[in-house]
């Protein structure tokens, strides 16, 4: 199965590591990659700050560069979605409407990738810890995505997953709005970071590198402590056992 690695604007720029585990974790498993290097940002920032027509560019260059992927697998449930919604936005244009859908089509995020598209629970994966998972706005509510993570880390020997309260609650980043919102932005990563203490978790995990900056941030500045971790890298960690896909 040959998949194309869409990095995001964060990983490819910030967070290196995090790619570098999918990739790991998705060949492990027997997949083969590559790198569409024309790739740029999904385009989520400018087109939701209402900039339509000057953000079209940026998702035509996303078409062209995918368009000869088998799938496209990204570790960002809110990138993903963006590029689900392709299909929407072009749904009119006679040129790019049917690319548009089949990007939509074989675009995954990267536990969905895993669960659904590959079969995989078990990736052989080990972290010792007591950890809680955030559960990303655009995850669930854009991809609808609420069962991938959750049976992914229940498989990892020796995590204690403990259930974050509040988890469906926004963690008050939401790209572009906690610079246009800083004061609300503030008291919802303060709330969330409340929630994560009340759980006495060493780990907080998420799918989504921009809210773990927004919370992992908050708690530095209030000198907490708590170790932050994309999915891609518990799921990268201490492989002991290689499992390969059941499709």
């Amino acid at each position: 199965m040959k998949v194309s690695i869409f990095s995001t604007c964060l990983v490819d720029m910030m967070f290196p590591n995090v790619g570098i585990a999918m990739v790991e974790c998705l060949e492990r498993l027997g997949c083969e990659t590559d790198f569409p290097e024309s790739q740029v940002c999904c385009g989520q920032p400018t087109y939701n700050s209402g900039y339509m027509e000057k953000t079209r560019a940026t998702l035509i260059n996303q078409l062209e560069a995918f368009k000869d992927s088998e799938y496209v697998v990204g570790p960002s449930g809110s990138c993903v979605g963006m590029m689900r919604e392709y299909a929407e936005i072009f749904k009119d244009d006679p040129e790019y409407a049917d690319a548009a859908r089949e990007l939509g089509e074989k675009t995954y995020e990267f536990s969905q990738f895993l669960y659904h598209v590959l079969g995989v629970t078990d990736v052989g994966a080990t972290l010792e810890g007591k950890a809680t998972y955030h559960r990303s706005c655009h995850m669930t509510r854009i991809l609808g995505e609420k069962e991938a993570p959750y049976a992914l880390l229940a498989e990892v020997r020796g995590l204690e997953l403990v259930p974050l309260p509040h988890v469906e609650n926004c963690c008050g980043f939401g790209g572009t709005f906690s610079v246009k919102m800083p004061a609300i932005s503030e008291q919802m990563v303060e709330e969330k970071m409340a929630d994560v203490v009340a759980t006495d978790a060493e780990i907080l995990i998420s799918a989504d590198m921009g809210c773990l900056m927004n919370i992992g941030g908050k708690f530095n500045r209030e000198g907490k402590e708590i170790k932050i971790m994309h999915i891609a890298e518990v799921l990268n960690s201490n492989v002991t056992k290689p499992v390969r896909a059941t499709v």
